[in-house]
């Protein structure tokens, strides 16, 4: 097979040339491009979320992205070309001589958060806050922005190069400040 995030036989790549990038897709096409992307061998992440509609005769379960208009991808920079062809893709996020990755650690507290079984809603993006990580659970070392509403606890993590955030529901005593 090839390395995570290089498509194979393109050639072995040192992993600090692989970084995850955010790409911008058409709309509605995110499934589309993160099937296509990891159809050529690249790690993909396109985390979705499920909400209850109300439909005139039944409630439906739809899976909506978490990041709207986005996919995640790691990949080396130099070897960008594909990445642009792929149906569904209109640009990389960032700018166009360099790109801009996303940092590993976002890349990490999204996975958490999908692999941990619990609610996770898009949220609003917020600048600023109290930092914390939580200490136990399966979100464990996962750092993000501490808020309460309605008598809950909750994380937020952002991705600042989308100016994005989501929201997990969390336990109180398991957050710890950063300083």
């Amino acid at each position: 097979m090839g390395n995570p995030g290089q498509p194979p036989g393109n050639g072995a790549v040192s992993p600090l040339e692989d970084k995850w990038y955010a790409l911008h897709v058409r709309s509605r096409h995110e499934r589309r491009v993160e099937n296509s992307l990891t159809g050529k061998g690249y790690a993909v992440l396109s985390p979705f979320y499920c909400v209850k509609r109300q439909r005139p005769d039944r409630v439906v379960h739809v899976d909506l992205p978490l990041f709207p208009g986005y996919v995640f991808c790691n990949f080396d920079w130099r070897n960008r070309l594909p990445i642009l062809k792929t149906p569904g893709v209109t640009t990389i996020v960032g700018n166009r001589n360099a790109g801009q990755p996303v940092e590993a650690e976002e890349i990490a507290g999204i996975r958490a958060m999908m692999d941990s079984g619990r609610p996770v809603q898009p949220w609003p993006f917020i600048r600023a806050g109290q930092r914390v990580r939580l200490r136990t659970g399966p979100l464990a070392d996962t750092v993000g922005i501490y808020v309460r509403e309605k008598n809950s606890s909750r994380l937020i993590l952002s991705v600042t190069l989308l100016q994005r955030s989501v929201m997990v529901e969390v336990e109180q005593d398991s957050v710890e400040p950063l300083f």
